[in-house]
């Protein structure tokens, strides 16, 4: 499967209304979901994961989970995105196997990357770029680090951190292969024609 495009994380919407709201992003052009919930109860959880799970394979949709490598485990999730104080890969690529798309978040630290690339990771993320309303307290990182890892890092990066469709093309044009959006996508009133916007973005890339 390949990584790179639109990366939408869940905005913490259930059942039905989960449901839709990642269907319309679907029907936008999303390329990656990840299912990031830490307030519901385990079965709600495992309930929401199986269903995105069935939506993304129908329409052949990495579905990457948050943190939870038993639940990625227990819902043949495609992968799992890992942070700093979550499971190590290595725990991960045991439990998941060879083919799964493992994740991890690196802040803004380019040796924290570099680890991460050399220890099997798919893909790893470099945020928050811009102020987060989902994580207002994140440090920032800049331009110059995501142009320094691009020199260096070898599996596809993502960015993300308060990136909405004004600042992130300054982010993919710097060496981002993929841009991960939670409120500015599943926020939105027209969550398919934002999706959109997003993808063409990439598009746009020679």
């Amino acid at each position: 499967m390949k990584l790179q495009g639109l990366y939408g994380i869940t905005d913490g919407s259930t059942g039905q209304e989960l449901i839709d709201k990642v269907s319309a992003a679907i029907a936008g052009g999303l390329s990656i979901l990840q299912y990031r919930d830490k307030m519901q109860d385990y079965q709600t959880r495992l309930n929401d994961a199986l269903n995105l799970r069935e939506l993304c394979c129908q329409h052949n949709i990495p579905f990457i989970i948050n943190d939870d490598v038993q639940l990625a485990k227990i819902t043949h999730a495609d992968g799992v995105h890992l942070g700093k104080d979550d499971s190590s890969i290595r725990y991960a690529r045991l439990q998941l196997g060879h083919d799964a798309i493992i994740g991890v978040s690196c802040y803004k630290q380019l040796a924290f990357a570099l680890s991460a690339q050399e220890q099997g990771a798919n893909y790893i993320a470099f945020g928050a770029f811009f102020n987060s309303p989902t994580k207002p307290e994140a440090p920032t990182v800049s331009i110059e680090t995501l142009k320094a890892a691009r020199q260096k890092i070898h599996i596809p990066i993502c960015g993300i951190g308060g990136i909405t469709l004004d600042n992130a093309a300054q982010v993919i044009d710097n060496g981002a292969d993929m841009v991960a959006v939670i409120s500015s996508l599943f926020c939105t009133d027209n969550i398919s024609e934002t999706a959109r916007q997003f993808s063409a973005l990439f598009k746009e890339l020679p």
